[in-house]
Formats: C-alpha cells, sequence, structure tokens
C-alpha cells in the first residue's frame, strides 16, 4: 500500500495539544492524526441523501422570504411537476 502525505495547518495551541498527546501517549503526531481522520471516516454514513447534503452545505432555508420548510413540507409540492 502506498502511503501519502497531506500537509495540515493548525493554530499553535491544536499543535500544543498534539504534541503534548503524543508524548503522554509514546507515539507520533502523525499516528495521533490518522487515527482521528480514521474515526471521523468511519462514522461518516456512506448513503447520505441529497437532502443532508444539502441541509450540510448550508443550502436548506437559504431562500429569502420563502417558509422555512419549503423543501419537506408535502404541501408546497401540489402540482409540482404538472404541465
Amino acid at each position: 500500500m502506498k502511503d501519502y502525505r497531506i500537509t495540515v495547518r493548525l493554530s499553535a495551541e491544536l499543535h500544543r495539544q498534539l504534541k503534548d498527546a503524543a508524548h503522554r501517549s509514546g507515539t507520533r503526531e502523525s499516528d495521533i492524526v490518522r487515527k482521528a481522520v480514521e474515526r471521523q471516516l468511519a462514522t461518516e454514513d456512506e448513503r447520505v441523501t441529497a437532502y443532508e447534503h444539502a441541509k450540510r452545505a448550508g443550502l436548506i432555508g437559504a431562500v429569502r422570504g420563502a417558509p422555512c420548510d419549503l423543501s419537506t413540507n408535502p404541501r408546497y409540492f401540489d402540482g409540482f411537476g404538472g404541465s
């Protein structure tokens, strides 16, 4: 398996915390970061709906003056797609 390298910028405080955690656990900083990324990706559901993607992106409720439930309330779809 080929390993890839990425660059990540951390605040001074976050870097200090990472260094301290690596020192306490007797491991490398990169191992801690790698495990954190693996945990994050393992918790994400691969079957995310289009609605969930739009909600995460802040697109739900983004139309000014529209009802806040415009995209989810079936009554707004009456006649939608009709000719």
